[in-house]
């Protein structure tokens, strides 16, 4: 019971923070609507789609880019709440709440869980606000698609709590967001199939199959049509773990180089 009292508490201060932060939630919105309606319609000539699973026929490059952008929703927000996890420790409340007579493990993975949440109540909306615009999926897959952005949320998340236990201060985040966030999200295929990538460098394709972000957006792009991706579960699966093993031992008071220093 005294661990869910402390999830129910870290949940509910993860919804009033997010209630109070609206433009935390339009800024969410925007980025992938934009997009969407904008990148998309340029694009559409340019990028040619064969059909390849979980397809069954020719489809426009705003169906396709969907995945993507709940991706991308998942990676900024994972990345926010990390960001949010720096803060807290400069003032404070981070380490209040770690000194909480339960498992550190427990209480981070509390924190990442709550940020996921948010994540995929703010895909929620942008796959409705997606299907107003016209671009309705199985409805099978809007139920097939909660347990893939909750495991890639947690996947995501637990790479930002692994960043923030290295990171002594927050003016030093932005800089370490841009080299994480926009390489995992154009070296992916978020945005273009890898078959497309291979045509230009096999290297690059390589790359993109390596990164985990990419089995994420696959996860997702399979379950929201009714199907399951076993290995990019897998693989989300594994780096779930190491992101989680490795923020573990930074937030370790004994052998973390945040609490060395500190």
């Amino acid at each position: 019971m005294t661990w869910l009292v402390a999830l129910s508490a870290i949940l509910h201060r993860e919804a009033l923070r997010f209630v109070g932060q609206r433009s935390r939630f339009v800024a969410a919105l925007v980025r992938p609507l934009v997009w969407l309606f904008v990148f998309a319609a340029g694009f559409r000539a340019a990028l040619g789609l064969s059909i390849t699973p979980p397809y069954q026929t020719y489809i426009t490059y705003e169906i396709y880019i969907i995945p993507g952008l709940c991706g991308m929703i998942l990676l900024f927000n994972g990345m926010q709440s990390s960001l949010s996890l720096v803060y807290d420790r400069e003032m404070g409340s981070m380490r209040l709440l770690l000194t909480a007579p339960l498992p550190r493990w427990w209480l981070l993975f509390s924190k990442v869980l709550a940020g996921t949440l948010v994540s995929i109540l703010q895909c929620a909306a942008f796959l409705a606000v997606a299907a107003v615009w016209g671009i309705r999926l199985p409805f099978v897959g809007y139920l097939m698609v909660i347990p893939a952005l909750l495991l890639s949320g947690l996947m995501l998340g637990a790479l930002g709590l692994m960043l923030s236990s290295f990171i002594r201060q927050l003016e030093n985040f932005a800089g370490v967001m841009n080299f994480v966030i926009f390489p995992m999200f154009f070296l992916s295929s978020a945005l273009y199939p890898l078959w497309r990538m291979a045509e230009a460098s096999p290297r690059l394709r390589d790359l993109c199959t390596l990164n985990p972000f990419t089995h994420a957006v696959e996860l997702i792009r399979f379950a929201l049509y009714g199907q399951v991706n076993l290995m990019a579960a897998l693989w989300v699966a594994l780096a779930l773990a190491v992101f989680s093993a490795a923020a573990l031992r930074g937030y370790d008071p004994a052998r973390g180089v945040q609490n060395r220093k500190g």
